[in-house]
């Protein structure tokens, strides 16, 4: 029969495990829900609250959504006016980081059509709706949508833009 202290210490381990899950959610939870953006041009970094992205947001519209398959309200900025804010140009290239781990290299931002996303259906975008800000074109010009999924740009869960 194990001793006395042996009990207390298999009871004691579930404990421990649930305390210290307990005490680790928070930091995961941080993790999971991003609160910045960062904009990175050499050594320089400015990191700029989601928060005021949201509050910036003027730009709405109501186009289709090739993941959900059906039209959904956005809300969000021009992202051309945003880069020049940051950078004080449109740069050729950015260097894209997301919350996923995803890096991708793209040009061609010097575009009123990029919208940078912070709401959807009325609401700020979390990392389930794939935010906390997002890339989308604003116009699909004469592309048929049932092919987006397979051509399109979109950088989604963005973390951190990087200028040359």
């Amino acid at each position: 029969m194990p001793s006395l202290s042996v009990l207390r210490c298999l009871l004691f381990v579930p404990f421990r495990s649930t305390l210290l899950a307990a005490v680790l959610w928070p930091a995961v939870t941080a993790l999971a829900s991003p609160e910045v953006v960062v904009f990175q041009q050499g050594e320089e970094e400015i990191r700029v609250p989601v928060s005021e992205l949201r509050e910036r947001a003027d730009v709405r519209f109501t186009f289709y959504e090739p993941y959900l398959t059906e039209e959904v309200e956005v809300a969000g900025l021009v992202f051309r006016d945003l880069l020049e804010e940051q950078f004080g140009e449109v740069p050729e290239e950015l260097t894209f980081t997301t919350w996923d781990d995803y890096q991708a290299t793209l040009g061609g931002w010097d575009d009123p059509n990029w919208i940078l996303v912070t709401h959807q259906a009325g609401e700020p975008l979390s990392l389930r709706e794939r935010g906390p800000v997002r890339l989308v074109e604003r116009d699909y010009g004469n592309r048929d949508t049932g092919n987006l999924r397979n051509f399109n740009d979109w950088i989604w869960m963005i973390r951190g833009i990087e200028a040359p």
